[in-house]
């Protein structure tokens, strides 16, 4: 079985960056709170990577 992330969204996004903005909505996260789970990739990774300030995230499986 694949690793997947767990993304958690900590802090909204209403002060971020028009670009980071987009970037969590292409995580899937929609609102404060919301929780998610993507698979490990590298473009996974570098999405996470661009939000690290507004989001927790854990490996699972």
């Amino acid at each position: 079985m694949a690793k997947q992330l767990k993304i958690r969204q900590v802090k909204s996004g209403l002060g971020a960056q028009r670009k980071q903005r987009d970037t969590l909505r292409a995580l899937g996260l929609k609102h404060h709170q919301d929780d998610v789970v993507q698979p490990d990739n590298p473009a996974i990774r570098g999405m996470v990577h661009a939000v690290r300030h507004l989001i927790e995230v854990e490996e699972v499986g």
